[in-house]
């Protein structure tokens, strides 16, 4: 038996150096009476927990605080509806439905609060060097090289409408709410990586690929930053967010492409993100220009090569 692969059996459970997560623990460790986490649910397998937990969300299968984790996801989406797609119990597959209270104008910050939350976590659990590459990509160092080794994917939905009897102007859609999705490659060897700029934590290096441990991180990192974040109103500044985003963010300070909707492509260095999570680019023609949506390239210069 190779490292990483089921044996000659083929038993899903065979594979000892990816074992199994255990749901009944990680109730126990994230369901606390103070906590944000209110369920903790572990599939088998599914096509995406993001999809899963929008359709709960929206039939009253879930409430805020819902957690929903898969061993394996097959037909999982990333961001511009880009496949995810790993080994079962290579990594972290979850999905979180969370209520903000803040106003929906800076709902569009949840994404790259996870990112912060993601990054900072990996960092202490397992003791690499993470970046954000902007908006919500997860960068490791391999060989020298920026690799890939996580996104988030964020999905607005509603929550069923509270029965108030009938009458003029009662609205059958209920209070909004976000499912907020996240990937990590953990333990994919090279041969399993699904594009040559993805990496995976046991490629970086970390002293830990027990995936428990990390995803117990993962979730309680994100309860502080969105906890932090509510408390402010959801203000970037107020919460220490937009300070935390570009002190991780490997985008910032290097030149890049950003392929925009609809076909355009700005060249220039990444300057700054805004008060609303834009990203800033400054062109040769010394515009800066904020880029809210769009698929970012970084180019071979200052910051080392092009991801």
């Amino acid at each position: 038996m190779t490292p990483n692969s089921p044996d000659s059996s083929g038993s899903r459970w065979s594979d000892l150096d990816r074992p199994p997560l255990d749901a009944a623990s990680l109730r126990r460790a994230l369901t606390r009476a103070d906590s944000l986490w209110t369920s903790v649910d572990v599939v088998e397998s599914t096509g995406s927990t993001n999809s899963d937990l929008v359709e709960r969300a929206r039939d009253g299968r879930a409430q805020e605080g819902a957690v929903l984790v898969a061993e394996e996801q097959t037909a999982g989406r990333g961001r511009l509806d880009r496949s995810w797609n790993a080994p079962p119990r290579s990594g972290i597959f979850v999905s979180v439905l969370l209520q903000p209270p803040a106003p929906q104008e800076r709902w569009g910050w949840l994404p790259l609060l996870a990112g912060v939350a993601v990054a900072s976590a990996l960092s202490r659990t397992v003791g690499v060097d993470t970046g954000l590459k902007w908006p919500n990509d997860i960068l490791v160092g391999t060989g020298g090289t920026e690799r890939k080794i996580g996104g988030i994917l964020a999905e607005r939905t509603s929550l069923p409408a509270v029965e108030q009897g009938g009458g003029p102007g009662r609205t059958p859609e209920g209070p909004g709410a976000v499912v907020l999705g996240m990937g990590v490659n953990v333990s994919l060897s090279g041969s399993e990586l699904p594009v040559p700029a993805a990496g995976s934590l046991v490629l970086a290096g970390a002293r830990c690929t027990d995936r428990d441990p990390l995803l117990r991180a993962v979730l309680r990192s994100v309860e502080d930053w969105y906890g932090r974040w509510s408390a402010a109103d959801g203000d970037p500044l107020g919460s220490g967010l937009l300070e935390a985003y570009a002190a991780g963010c490997s985008t910032l300070g290097r030149p890049v492409r950003a392929e925009l909707p609809g076909g355009e492509e700005l060249v220039g260095e990444a300057v700054a993100v805004d008060s609303d999570g834009r990203l800033v680019i400054g062109t040769e023609e010394g515009v800066q220009r904020p880029v809210a949506a769009g698929d970012i390239v970084h180019l071979r210069g200052a910051g080392g090569t092009g991801a």
